[in-house]
């Protein structure tokens, strides 16, 4: 989607600075999740002007329109990606920190099960399961 013709601004109400248009980009070429301080590397390497403080402002400005989401996975960094309609869960490894998407039918089957148990209208769920991915469990395995 081009960015470049004034009612294309995603983000209404707030100008779409160089530096706002840039991280939008890099966030949606982000292949599935990415970290601030990730994000500040790729986006330092294009605009040498851009700050930390910049990127976490703008990351929770994109939060608040609903541009993105922010999820805890693993200990204690916050992923961010492109909000998507469908639900999903995720793996996150304890070795290199990759996160893997997935989806599975038995939890959207999970949650509809609560709902009725508890009558509880539930508006957000999420799963994340951490582990080791293949290449860091053989590394585990090796190191032993």
């Amino acid at each position: 989607m081009s960015l470049n013709r004034k009612q294309d601004n995603p983000i209404q109400g707030h100008p779409l600075t160089a530096q706002r248009r840039l991280l939008l980009e890099l966030l949606r070429d982000a292949e599935g999740h990415i970290d601030a301080k990730a994000l500040y590397r790729r986006a330092s390497a294009k605009d040498e002007s851009i700050s930390p403080a910049t990127v976490y402002r703008t990351l929770n400005l994109f939060k608040e329109l609903g541009l993105v989401d922010e999820m805890r996975l693993g200990r204690v960094r916050c992923y961010y990606e492109i909000k998507q309609s469908q639900g999903h869960q995720h793996l996150v490894c304890q070795g290199c920190g990759r996160v893997i998407e997935f989806q599975n039918p038995h939890f959207k089957k999970l949650i509809n099960a609560v709902q009725r148990e508890h009558g509880f209208n539930v508006k957000k769920a999420e799963l994340y399961l951490e582990g080791y991915c293949p290449n860091c469990e053989e590394k585990e395995k090796g190191d032993s």
